[in-house]
């Protein structure tokens, strides 16, 4: 099959390069030159395990092409995904403008009958608006050609994008009622990835687009709810990490995302939970669930901060401190709302000085704060220990999960480890002789 996809982010890039390596022919467009010129030498310019050596085999088999010119893109694939951003407008809703100018150029160039794919995350009834900006552009060519818009929200994990699509848990389709046309042409495109048993829901279009942000909702609650619950555990000297495994054992419940930390960021759970909130205020309901969702996961950076400043009398300047993981969680090099940001932004307010390090975010967070001279970007988490008055873990790397403990303590000034994920035992640490902060861990500190 011959696929145009319109973006060549996250999404765009994975669904691309897997749909490519099935065999299929697969054209990304994008308006960003250097990114189209990098990926069209096989560079990556993001970092997901595996991705890279699957475009570049894929490149270099001609299944997969990257281009600018939209034309061609339009008149390349029978299947035409949107796969561009749909970023936080200035009240929370999703910013549909680069969605819509994509529906714009379908219609404008379209050459026959095109099957759309609404694949970015986008609020319900975008279905009908991409329908009718691609009517209109066709309306005014003077032209006829049929079309259908269907819905097919992603579920990829960053750091495990690549299992999440090749092998995916559902395949959720939204089609307007009574098209078998489009039924027919995603069963075929999906064929390769749903071979063991039917992974395929079919639902109509607007079930599908409420699918997406209800699951990143859910996903979202059980993470602050288990915030709360470790601030409780904390007060009441219980042990969360024993509640989780008390309650992670109720299979209604499960052990996925269910650990306590400092706050989920990224790309989607913070701008799909603030979406889906806005639309429920837009229809004059009042989401007092999404609204203590979004409102416990800021606390959650808040309650860690506070833990610091509590230790060091409330006096951070001239202080340094050593950071362990900048990204907003493993395996991505990804920022965006990272727990990290606001952390490092609340210690350099206080006059704090933070030494960091990242196995995968160095370059983009020097790329979002520049050159400061309390930021210092570090090649090893042991050189960030330096002179540091203490070590803050924000992102549970595998690097970070078993250090040399006699070395941090005696490149620490003083043996003090705030820990964000909960990956030591709080035990081992002060036989070790450290002073241990976590989260929800009895013996921590009680605020």
């Amino acid at each position: 099959m011959r696929v145009t996809i319109f973006g060549s982010g996250y999404v765009g890039l994975v669904t691309g390069t897997c749909l490519a390596d099935v065999g299929n022919d697969v054209l990304c467009v994008d308006v960003d030159a250097r990114k189209i010129e990098f990926l069209q030498q096989g560079i990556v310019p993001i970092h997901e395990p595996g991705l890279e050596e699957l475009v570049k085999r894929n490149v270099e088999s001609s299944r997969l092409q990257f281009d600018l010119d939209t034309i061609k893109a339009v008149e390349y694939g029978e299947i035409q995904c949107i796969a561009v951003g749909t970023p936080p407008d200035e009240d929370g809703s999703a910013d549909l403008q680069y969605v819509l100018q994509v529906a714009e150029t379908i219609g404008k160039y379209m050459n026959g009958y095109k099957l759309i794919i609404d694949k970015s995350t986008v609020p319900v009834g975008t279905a009908d608006k991409v329908r009718q900006t691609v009517q209109a552009a066709l309306d005014r060519r003077g032209v006829t050609y049929e079309f259908d818009v269907v819905s097919n929200p992603e579920f990829l994990k960053e750091g495990a994008a690549i299992d999440d699509f090749m092998k995916p848990d559902r395949i959720v389709i939204g089609i307007e009622a009574n098209r078998v046309r489009p039924e027919e042409i995603m069963r075929e495109l999906y064929a390769p990835f749903n071979r063991n048993h039917d992974r395929l829901i079919i639902m109509d279009v607007r079930s599908a687009e409420l699918t997406k942000y209800a699951a990143n909702a859910m996903l979202a609650t059980k993470i602050s709810f288990m915030n709360e619950i470790a601030t409780i555990a904390e007060y009441v000297g219980a042990d969360i990490e024993q509640v989780r495994v008390g309650i992670g054992s109720d299979p209604r419940i499960g052990f996925h995302f269910i650990y306590p930390g400092i706050g989920y960021g990224g790309s989607c759970f913070p701008k799909d939970v603030q979406a889906l909130k806005r639309t429920a205020q837009q229809l004059g309901l009042v989401p007092k669930m999404l609204e203590a969702v979004e409102e416990v996961n800021y606390q959650q950076r808040a309650l860690f901060f506070d833990k610091i400043q509590k230790h060091f009398d409330n006096n951070l300047q001239g202080r340094r401190f050593a950071l362990w993981g900048l990204t907003f969680k493993p395996n991505t090099d990804d920022m965006r709302e990272a727990p990290s940001r606001t952390l490092m932004e609340s210690l350099w307010q206080h006059g704090a000085i933070v030494q960091a390090y990242d196995p995968k975010g160095m370059s983009e967070t020097a790329r979002i704060y520049g050159n400061r001279n309390n930021l210092i970007l570090c090649d090893k988490p042991e050189a960030t220990l330096q002179d540091a008055d203490a070590l803050i873990i924000a992102t549970e790397w595998r690097v970070f999960r078993s250090p040399n403990f006699a070395l941090v303590k005696n490149l620490l000034k003083s043996p003090v480890i705030f820990d964000g994920r909960n990956i030591y035992e709080p035990q081992r640490m002060k036989k070790l002789g450290f002073t241990y902060y976590a989260i929800g861990r009895g013996d921590s500190w009680h605020p």
